[in-house]
Protein backbone atom coordinates (compact mmCIF):
# COMPACT_ATOMS: atom_id res chain seq x y z
CA UNK A 1 0.00 0.00 0.00
CA UNK A 2 1.55 3.60 -1.07
CA UNK A 3 0.79 6.85 1.36
CA UNK A 4 1.44 10.28 1.10
CA UNK A 5 0.50 13.42 3.00
CA UNK A 6 -1.39 15.52 1.22
CA UNK A 7 -0.57 19.21 0.34
CA UNK A 8 -3.51 20.59 -1.51
CA UNK A 9 -6.95 18.87 -0.84
CA UNK A 10 -8.02 16.79 -3.46
CA UNK A 11 -10.26 17.97 -5.90
CA UNK A 12 -13.11 16.16 -5.12
CA UNK A 13 -13.03 17.58 -1.35
CA UNK A 14 -13.53 20.93 -3.07
CA UNK A 15 -15.83 20.09 -5.06
CA UNK A 16 -18.13 18.49 -2.63
CA UNK A 17 -17.31 21.32 0.00
CA UNK A 18 -20.19 23.65 -1.68
CA UNK A 19 -17.45 26.24 -2.58
CA UNK A 20 -18.64 28.55 -5.34
CA UNK A 21 -15.52 30.02 -6.63
CA UNK A 22 -12.22 27.83 -7.05
CA UNK A 23 -9.12 28.84 -5.33
CA UNK A 24 -7.23 31.10 -7.41
CA UNK A 25 -4.13 28.22 -7.95
CA UNK A 26 -6.84 26.80 -10.19
CA UNK A 27 -8.06 29.56 -12.11
CA UNK A 28 -6.31 30.01 -15.58
CA UNK A 29 -4.93 32.57 -17.52
CA UNK A 30 -7.26 34.57 -19.26
CA UNK A 31 -5.71 34.16 -22.48
CA UNK A 32 -5.32 30.70 -22.39
CA UNK A 33 -8.87 30.27 -21.86
CA UNK A 34 -9.59 32.77 -24.83
CA UNK A 35 -7.71 30.44 -26.94
CA UNK A 36 -9.88 27.53 -25.83
CA UNK A 37 -12.73 28.57 -26.01
CA UNK A 38 -16.05 26.83 -25.14
CA UNK A 39 -15.93 23.14 -25.82
CA UNK A 40 -19.72 22.57 -25.61
CA UNK A 41 -20.16 25.23 -28.30
CA UNK A 42 -17.57 24.33 -30.45
CA UNK A 43 -18.28 21.04 -30.77
CA UNK A 44 -21.50 21.87 -31.94
CA UNK A 45 -20.60 24.00 -34.66
CA UNK A 46 -20.57 22.33 -38.42
CA UNK A 47 -17.50 22.63 -40.77
CA UNK A 48 -13.85 23.31 -39.84
CA UNK A 49 -10.96 20.85 -39.10
CA UNK A 50 -11.95 17.54 -37.98
CA UNK A 51 -10.01 14.52 -36.12
CA UNK A 52 -9.88 11.82 -38.59
CA UNK A 53 -11.67 8.90 -37.58
CA UNK A 54 -9.90 5.30 -38.95
CA UNK A 55 -11.84 2.00 -39.34
CA UNK A 56 -9.33 -0.50 -38.47
CA UNK A 57 -11.81 -3.67 -39.28
CA UNK A 58 -10.40 -2.66 -43.11
CA UNK A 59 -7.12 -3.09 -42.12
CA UNK A 60 -7.99 -6.63 -41.69
CA UNK A 61 -9.51 -7.11 -45.52
CA UNK A 62 -9.19 -9.46 -47.99
CA UNK A 63 -8.98 -6.81 -50.85
CA UNK A 64 -5.83 -5.24 -50.80
CA UNK A 65 -6.54 -2.08 -52.16
CA UNK A 66 -9.40 -1.59 -48.81
CA UNK A 67 -6.57 -2.76 -46.85
CA UNK A 68 -3.95 -0.58 -48.29
CA UNK A 69 -6.10 2.69 -48.47
CA UNK A 70 -6.85 1.91 -44.62
CA UNK A 71 -3.27 1.75 -44.06
CA UNK A 72 -2.44 5.10 -45.59
CA UNK A 73 -5.20 6.89 -44.28
CA UNK A 74 -4.01 6.18 -40.48
CA UNK A 75 -0.69 6.82 -41.50
CA UNK A 76 -1.89 10.33 -43.27
CA UNK A 77 -3.69 11.19 -40.17
CA UNK A 78 -0.73 10.48 -37.77
CA UNK A 79 1.06 12.93 -39.87
CA UNK A 80 -1.25 15.98 -40.46
CA UNK A 81 -3.27 15.46 -36.55
CA UNK A 82 -1.01 13.21 -34.62
CA UNK A 83 -4.14 11.78 -33.14
CA UNK A 84 -7.36 10.12 -34.58
CA UNK A 85 -10.83 8.05 -33.53
CA UNK A 86 -10.19 4.36 -34.04
CA UNK A 87 -13.54 2.41 -34.53
CA UNK A 88 -13.95 -1.53 -35.23
CA UNK A 89 -10.73 -1.86 -33.09
CA UNK A 90 -11.19 -5.37 -31.66
CA UNK A 91 -12.08 -4.30 -27.97
CA UNK A 92 -15.35 -5.54 -27.12
CA UNK A 93 -17.62 -2.37 -26.23
CA UNK A 94 -18.59 -4.83 -23.03
CA UNK A 95 -15.59 -4.78 -21.91
CA UNK A 96 -14.76 -1.05 -22.70
CA UNK A 97 -18.28 -0.32 -20.28
CA UNK A 98 -16.91 -2.75 -17.68
CA UNK A 99 -13.48 -0.97 -17.97
CA UNK A 100 -15.18 2.17 -17.49
CA UNK A 101 -17.60 1.10 -14.11
CA UNK A 102 -15.24 -0.22 -13.35
CA UNK A 103 -13.14 2.92 -12.81
CA UNK A 104 -16.19 4.76 -11.76
CA UNK A 105 -16.78 2.19 -8.46
CA UNK A 106 -13.54 2.90 -7.38
CA UNK A 107 -14.16 7.06 -7.55
CA UNK A 108 -17.36 6.75 -6.12
CA UNK A 109 -15.59 5.09 -3.03
CA UNK A 110 -15.20 7.70 -0.11
CA UNK A 111 -12.11 9.90 0.06
CA UNK A 112 -10.54 8.24 2.98
CA UNK A 113 -10.70 4.59 0.92
CA UNK A 114 -9.43 6.01 -1.59
CA UNK A 115 -6.42 7.53 0.22
CA UNK A 116 -5.25 3.99 1.19
CA UNK A 117 -4.22 3.94 -2.37
CA UNK A 118 -2.65 7.19 -2.60
CA UNK A 119 0.88 7.39 -4.55
CA UNK A 120 4.01 9.41 -2.86
CA UNK A 121 4.91 11.69 -5.33
CA UNK A 122 7.81 13.74 -3.25
CA UNK A 123 9.67 9.75 -2.89
CA UNK A 124 8.81 8.85 -6.54
CA UNK A 125 6.19 6.43 -6.27
CA UNK A 126 3.97 7.73 -8.85
CA UNK A 127 1.12 4.77 -9.07
CA UNK A 128 -1.89 5.31 -7.23
CA UNK A 129 -4.30 7.51 -6.24
CA UNK A 130 -3.28 10.97 -6.42
CA UNK A 131 -3.57 14.75 -7.62
CA UNK A 132 -1.30 17.34 -8.93
CA UNK A 133 -0.45 18.96 -5.78
CA UNK A 134 2.71 20.79 -7.02
CA UNK A 135 2.27 24.00 -8.74
CA UNK A 136 3.65 23.87 -12.37
CA UNK A 137 5.62 26.88 -14.18
CA UNK A 138 2.45 29.09 -14.76
CA UNK A 139 1.37 28.98 -11.41
CA UNK A 140 -1.83 26.87 -11.32
CA UNK A 141 -3.39 23.41 -10.94
CA UNK A 142 -5.41 21.00 -12.75
CA UNK A 143 -8.77 20.26 -11.70
CA UNK A 144 -8.61 16.39 -11.49
CA UNK A 145 -7.75 13.52 -9.43
CA UNK A 146 -6.38 10.01 -11.05
CA UNK A 147 -5.78 6.77 -10.10
CA UNK A 148 -2.59 5.70 -12.10
CA UNK A 149 -0.82 2.33 -12.91
CA UNK A 150 1.39 0.06 -14.66
CA UNK A 151 -0.99 -2.25 -16.15
CA UNK A 152 1.25 -4.57 -18.82
CA UNK A 153 3.49 -6.60 -18.75
CA UNK A 154 1.58 -8.89 -16.05
CA UNK A 155 5.33 -9.20 -14.43
CA UNK A 156 5.87 -5.72 -13.74
CA UNK A 157 2.64 -5.00 -12.51
CA UNK A 158 2.71 -4.04 -8.55
CA UNK A 159 -0.57 -5.21 -7.52
CA UNK A 160 -0.69 -4.25 -4.26
CA UNK A 161 -1.74 -0.61 -5.42
CA UNK A 162 -4.35 -1.63 -7.10
CA UNK A 163 -7.87 -1.21 -5.89
CA UNK A 164 -9.69 -4.39 -4.02
CA UNK A 165 -12.74 -2.49 -4.55
CA UNK A 166 -14.66 -3.30 -7.01
CA UNK A 167 -13.94 -6.74 -6.92
CA UNK A 168 -13.45 -7.16 -10.69
CA UNK A 169 -11.36 -4.27 -10.92
CA UNK A 170 -8.69 -6.89 -11.64
CA UNK A 171 -9.82 -9.00 -14.02
CA UNK A 172 -11.23 -6.60 -16.22
CA UNK A 173 -7.88 -3.91 -16.46
CA UNK A 174 -6.13 -7.01 -17.10
CA UNK A 175 -8.54 -7.87 -19.59
CA UNK A 176 -8.19 -4.73 -21.07
CA UNK A 177 -4.48 -4.68 -20.72
CA UNK A 178 -3.44 -7.72 -23.02
CA UNK A 179 -6.04 -6.67 -25.84
CA UNK A 180 -4.52 -3.17 -26.25
CA UNK A 181 -1.59 -4.25 -26.11
CA UNK A 182 -2.24 -6.65 -28.91
CA UNK A 183 -3.81 -3.11 -30.96
CA UNK A 184 -0.73 -1.13 -29.99
CA UNK A 185 1.36 -3.74 -31.96
CA UNK A 186 -0.94 -3.50 -34.66
CA UNK A 187 -0.70 0.28 -34.58
CA UNK A 188 2.69 0.33 -34.61
CA UNK A 189 3.61 -2.05 -37.61
CA UNK A 190 1.19 0.34 -39.98
CA UNK A 191 3.04 3.30 -38.51
CA UNK A 192 6.40 1.40 -39.27
CA UNK A 193 5.10 0.70 -42.84
CA UNK A 194 4.40 4.11 -43.57
CA UNK A 195 7.71 5.73 -42.84
CA UNK A 196 9.16 3.29 -44.72
CA UNK A 197 10.86 0.50 -42.63
CA UNK A 198 10.60 -3.17 -41.76
CA UNK A 199 7.42 -3.90 -40.25
CA UNK A 200 8.49 -4.46 -36.77
CA UNK A 201 11.13 -1.74 -36.31
CA UNK A 202 8.98 1.22 -34.60
CA UNK A 203 7.94 -1.63 -31.60
CA UNK A 204 11.42 -2.78 -31.46
CA UNK A 205 12.74 0.79 -30.78
CA UNK A 206 10.20 1.52 -28.31
CA UNK A 207 11.13 -1.59 -25.97
CA UNK A 208 9.31 -4.57 -28.21
CA UNK A 209 6.97 -7.27 -26.25
CA UNK A 210 9.14 -7.76 -23.26
CA UNK A 211 10.16 -4.19 -22.40
CA UNK A 212 7.33 -1.65 -24.03
CA UNK A 213 5.12 -0.95 -20.83
CA UNK A 214 1.45 -0.23 -20.43
CA UNK A 215 0.64 2.49 -18.00
CA UNK A 216 -3.17 3.01 -17.10
CA UNK A 217 -4.57 6.60 -15.99
CA UNK A 218 -8.01 7.05 -14.72
CA UNK A 219 -9.01 10.82 -14.91
CA UNK A 220 -11.48 11.94 -12.60
CA UNK A 221 -12.90 15.53 -13.15
CA UNK A 222 -15.47 16.34 -9.82
CA UNK A 223 -17.70 19.15 -10.68
CA UNK A 224 -16.62 22.49 -11.07
CA UNK A 225 -18.80 25.51 -10.16
CA UNK A 226 -16.59 27.81 -12.53
CA UNK A 227 -15.39 25.51 -15.22
CA UNK A 228 -15.02 28.50 -17.45
CA UNK A 229 -12.43 29.38 -15.73
CA UNK A 230 -10.21 25.65 -14.89
CA UNK A 231 -9.00 22.92 -16.90
CA UNK A 232 -8.69 19.21 -16.34
CA UNK A 233 -5.43 18.70 -17.80
CA UNK A 234 -3.31 21.32 -19.17
CA UNK A 235 -1.75 21.69 -22.81
CA UNK A 236 0.83 18.94 -22.89
CA UNK A 237 2.28 16.47 -25.30
CA UNK A 238 2.41 12.99 -24.27
CA UNK A 239 6.33 11.53 -23.69
CA UNK A 240 4.64 8.08 -24.17
CA UNK A 241 4.61 5.88 -27.56
CA UNK A 242 0.95 5.75 -28.01
CA UNK A 243 -1.96 7.10 -25.95
CA UNK A 244 -5.41 5.56 -26.17
CA UNK A 245 -8.50 7.04 -24.64
CA UNK A 246 -11.40 5.80 -23.23
CA UNK A 247 -13.82 8.89 -23.58
CA UNK A 248 -17.06 8.28 -22.09
CA UNK A 249 -19.13 10.72 -24.90
CA UNK A 250 -18.34 14.11 -22.85
CA UNK A 251 -16.41 16.47 -25.28
CA UNK A 252 -13.47 18.30 -23.49
CA UNK A 253 -10.82 16.45 -26.12
CA UNK A 254 -8.81 19.46 -27.55
CA UNK A 255 -5.78 19.43 -30.31
CA UNK A 256 -3.78 22.21 -31.04
CA UNK A 257 -4.10 21.67 -34.90
CA UNK A 258 -3.20 24.63 -37.80
CA UNK A 259 -2.61 27.12 -35.09
CA UNK A 260 -5.62 27.32 -33.19
CA UNK A 261 -7.89 24.48 -30.48
CA UNK A 262 -10.12 22.33 -32.13
CA UNK A 263 -12.62 20.59 -30.26
CA UNK A 264 -12.97 16.68 -31.09
CA UNK A 265 -15.89 15.54 -31.35
CA UNK A 266 -17.52 12.60 -29.61
CA UNK A 267 -17.37 9.53 -32.09
CA UNK A 268 -20.03 6.49 -30.65
CA UNK A 269 -18.04 3.05 -29.79
CA UNK A 270 -14.31 4.89 -30.35
CA UNK A 271 -10.77 5.01 -28.93
CA UNK A 272 -8.75 8.40 -29.31
CA UNK A 273 -5.40 7.34 -30.14
CA UNK A 274 -2.39 10.11 -29.89
CA UNK A 275 0.91 9.91 -30.86
CA UNK A 276 3.58 10.49 -28.20
CA UNK A 277 6.71 11.66 -28.43
CA UNK A 278 8.39 8.79 -28.89
CA UNK A 279 6.68 8.33 -31.90
CA UNK A 280 6.78 11.70 -33.41
CA UNK A 281 10.40 11.77 -33.40
CA UNK A 282 10.42 8.94 -36.25
CA UNK A 283 7.97 11.11 -37.53
CA UNK A 284 9.84 14.65 -37.74
CA UNK A 285 12.49 12.72 -39.39
CA UNK A 286 10.67 11.44 -42.11
CA UNK A 287 8.20 13.82 -43.04
CA UNK A 288 10.78 16.97 -42.67
CA UNK A 289 9.79 18.71 -39.69
CA UNK A 290 5.80 18.80 -40.29
CA UNK A 291 4.37 20.39 -37.11
CA UNK A 292 2.12 17.46 -34.62
CA UNK A 293 -0.64 18.34 -32.73
CA UNK A 294 -0.70 19.03 -28.81
CA UNK A 295 -3.42 17.41 -26.61
CA UNK A 296 -5.58 18.97 -23.90
CA UNK A 297 -8.41 17.46 -21.75
CA UNK A 298 -11.10 20.38 -20.13
CA UNK A 299 -11.98 20.42 -17.01
CA UNK A 300 -15.20 18.32 -16.07
CA UNK A 301 -18.57 20.00 -15.08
Amino acid sequence: MVTSSVLFPRVESLSSSGINCIPKEYIRPQEELNNIGNVFEEVEKDGGPQVPTIDLMEIESEDKTVQDKCREELVRAAKDWGVMHLVNHGIPSDLIDRVRKAGQAFFDLPIEEKEKHANDQASGNVQGYGSKLANNASGQLEWEDYFFHLIFPEDKRDLSVWPKTPSDYTKVTSEYARLLRSLATKILSVLSLGLGLEEGRLEKEVGGMEELLLQMKINYYPRCPQPELALGVEAHTDISALTFILHNMVPGLQLFYEGKWVTAKCVPNSIVMHIGDTVVGSFLRATEGENHPQAIDGAGD
